[in-house]
């Protein structure tokens, strides 16, 4: 699962960073996006790394789960390495150990039990949020570089997060029946398309980490409380301190890797620029790294960076 997501958000920052910068909240660019064969196979990794998810959340914690699914970010950071020759700072290492720490942590403490079902109060709790987000995603789209990124990614965390919550008990039906007739899934489809529609717009404009560290900061916290106080989540007997160490760790990792977080690529506009992007120093070109470009020169002689920031 952690993998799974962690090449997702690498090949969909690729994809998204090919296609023009949308400023209005428009589904049509999922359309756009799909029409890249790299957005495509990272899709196909998002949905098998969800399908498990899923399929965790029947017993496992939302706490944990969702953690797991921020730990991505670390992978993203290592195939950055070794696929894209990235350089990572020595601080950047250490956070990274400090998330898989977090991680540990968080598995070590967690209990597995069944998931109490929400009811109609939270069904209708959740479609309510589910347009809150749409409303404020109509907004927040005409944020452009670092703060849009991290306001968009944040929208879309807490739409991912609704999907979880509305994930935990949907994933106890007794029958396929029940799976089809129950309104959890539809309100699951709905967090999710709005979520990843939200977290293509936010890797647009700019950085990948910025945005999905602010998507998975975003959207562990409210589930996690949500889990514990509504749906049976469980922590072994004298572990709690455990567990609120690594989801403390494995949070305060996740964001302070936003810290590296530097705009990535540069998109199509209307208008063309007369200079032209210039590839990372250091960086060999690629097949792949055609579809990413650099800061120009100026920029990078001005911010000492070496390589292009890590992580969806």
């Amino acid at each position: 699962m952690i993998v799974a997501y962690g090449v997702a958000n690498l090949l969909q920052s690729v994809a998204a960073a090919r296609t023009t910068v949308h400023h209005t909240f428009d589904p049509g660019l999922l359309l756009r996006l799909a029409g890249h064969r790299t957005y495509l196979v990272g899709l196909f990794c998002q949905v098998g790394g969800f399908v498990l998810a899923f399929l965790a959340r029947r017993d496992l914690p939302l706490f944990l789960v969702q953690a797991s699914v921020a730990a991505g970010l670390g992978v993203t950071a290592i195939l950055g390495v070794l696929v894209l020759k990235w350089r990572l700072p020595v601080a950047e290492v250490a956070l990274l150990l400090l998330l898989f720490a977090g991680i540990t942590a968080l598995v070590l403490s967690a209990r597995p039990a069944p998931s109490k079902q929400l009811g109609t109060a939270g069904m209708i709790v959740l479609l309510a949020t589910l347009g809150v987000i749409a409303v404020l995603g109509f907004f927040a789209v005409r944020l452009h570089g670092a703060p849009g990124s991290v306001a968009l990614g944040s929208l879309a965390g807490l739409a991912f997060s609704a999907a979880a919550v509305a994930a935990r008990p949907l994933a106890s039906a007794s029958s396929w029946d029940a799976f089809l007739a129950d309104p959890l899934l539809y309100l699951l489809v709905g967090h999710s398309v709005v979520g990843q529609l939200l977290l293509g717009l936010a890797m647009q404009r700019g950085s990948t980490t910025a945005a999905v560290a602010a998507m998975d900061a975003a959207g562990a916290v409210p589930a996690a409380i949500v889990g514990l106080l509504l749906l049976n989540d469980k922590i072994w007997p004298g572990r709690e301190w455990l567990a609120g160490v690594g989801f403390l760790v494995t949070l305060a990792s996740v964001i302070g890797l936003t810290r590296y977080a530097e705009p990535q690529h540069h998109h199509a506009v209307a208008r063309p620029r007369s200079r032209g992007p210039l590839l990372t120093p250091g960086v060999e070109k690629g097949p792949l790294l055609n579809t990413m470009q650099a800061e120009p020169a100026t920029q990078a002689a001005s911010t000492g960076l070496r390589r292009p920031t890590t992580r969806s």
